[in-house]
């Protein structure tokens, strides 16, 4: 498990911050915490995957936004959500946005049917992935102190026990996630 953890765990920090990110990015913290990643490069990792995925959506958004949202009626839903924060808060809702869960993927999607200027948009995305990235893994890199201390100082099978149940418990709300999703869509 920790070979796994080091050979592959940058990579899926960059593919669910691209995505997501959130649950990802704090198991990073956690395994950084515990020496299996630098914190640093965590970091740096959840920074880029997070400023292109948003980035990406953006663009997505821009060129194909009406379609998508014709095509998908859960997202068109919160199309007005995301367009009135545009016009309340404008750049500080850019950097909000990042925080709403629910919106990470489909906040930048319909900011690129807004209007909004490519460059104002990367400034603020930048802003907030900057914020973000540390207050997750931060979080994650806490929460592992904070176990070890409630229930003291884990062996290695303890350690891949606690993993495998993390794993599991991602495993089970992504399926739950993607079966709520197909059933409203």
């Amino acid at each position: 498990m920790e070979e796994l953890i080091t050979d592959f765990g940058y990579i899926a920090i960059f593919i669910g911050t691209f995505l997501e990110g959130e649950l990802v990015l704090a198991l990073g913290g956690v395994a950084a915490a515990h020496g299996y990643l630098s914190f640093t490069v965590v970091l740096s990792v959840a920074i880029v995957g997070g400023f292109l995925g948003d980035q990406t959506c953006f663009w997505l958004g821009r060129r194909y936004g009406p379609r998508v949202l014709a095509r998908y009626p859960g997202l068109a839903a919160k199309a007005p959500r995301v367009q009135n924060l545009l016009r309340r808060w404008d750049a500080m809702a850019v950097i909000l946005l990042r925080f709403c869960y629910g919106l990470r993927i489909a906040g930048p999607l319909i900011i690129g049917t807004c209007g909004i200027s490519p460059w104002r948009l990367a400034l603020f995305n930048f802003i907030g992935v900057l914020i973000w990235a540390p207050l997750v893994a931060g979080a994650g890199y806490l929460a592992w102190y904070a176990i070890e201390q409630w229930i003291g100082r884990l062996k290695h099978v303890q350690i891949a026990l606690l993993m495998a149940i993390v794993l599991a418990v991602i495993v089970w709300w992504i399926v739950a996630e993607l079966r709520r999703r197909s059933s409203d869509g």
